[in-house]
């Protein structure tokens, strides 16, 4: 209780001195996991509304893939990534491993997935009373597809919320494929497990709470967005 108590002043106490170490891993910590969820909403949602809205063979079994690749372990993610870009791998050129790009990498593809399954789900379960209604009205195809996409607005912001979480808290793929490296590649998760590796417990929790602060606030605003589509 007391290395909670210690957790929670000395969390208090890095944000309000404006410790220059700890906004820059937060500000590394939204960078990484920000770029990594815009660019898997703006690929992931059109690709899912795309496979809920259209009939094709193999359907029911692209579906079955992005619902696996939903679940993939992120130390598999950030082994994948590793081959992928290490020295010997096929993008080894780029020279992207340990640095904040190959971060974004690995959490582009633990993020898309879930981006691109929850939007099939929220598009897909819009009852069919929609469609029927706006096609009486005279819509097109196109017209038919905004009118749905319209109304599964609020479970695309939610597809947002979860693609977030998941990045924001991700550990081991970005240890992996960004190595932890101080004032360059440390993020809030990370910072975590290299302080209780230390054995510096209260430190370790005063950025898990920071940590879920920050969740707190980002998860608080898309809400908001989220309800404000309710209220359309």
């Amino acid at each position: 209780m007391n290395l909670i108590l210690q957790g929670l002043l000395q969390a208090i106490w890095l944000l309000i001195s404006l410790n220059p170490e700890l906004y820059g891993i937060i500000s590394l910590s939204l960078g990484v996991s920000g770029i990594a969820v815009a660019v898997g909403a703006v690929f992931g949602i059109p690709i899912g509304a795309y496979v809920a809205l259209r009939n094709f063979p193999g359907k029911q079994s692209l579906i079955s893939i992005v619902n696996t690749l939903m679940g993939l372990p992120p130390v598999v993610v950030g082994l994948f990534v590793y081959l992928l870009l290490s020295a010997s791998g096929p993008l080894g050129l780029l020279q992207l491993l340990y640095t904040p790009g190959a971060m974004i990498i690995a959490q582009l593809i633990i993020a898309m997935p879930i981006t691109i399954g929850v939007t099939i789900s929220s598009v897909g379960s819009i009852d069919r009373s929609i469609h029927e209604k706006a096609i009486s009205l005279g819509a097109n195809k196109r017209q038919l597809a905004l009118t749905v996409l319209g109304e599964a607005k609020v479970g695309m912001v939610t597809a947002v919320i979860l693609a977030f979480g998941a990045a924001i808290s991700e550990v081991g793929a970005v240890m992996i494929v960004g190595g932890n490296i101080r004032w360059f590649t440390r993020v809030l998760t990370t910072a975590i497990v290299y302080e209780t590796d230390l054995g510096d417990f209260a430190f370790a929790i005063a950025l898990g709470i920071i940590l879920l602060l920050l969740a707190f606030v980002i998860n608080l605003i898309l809400t908001r967005m989220q309800w404000s589509g309710l209220r359309r």
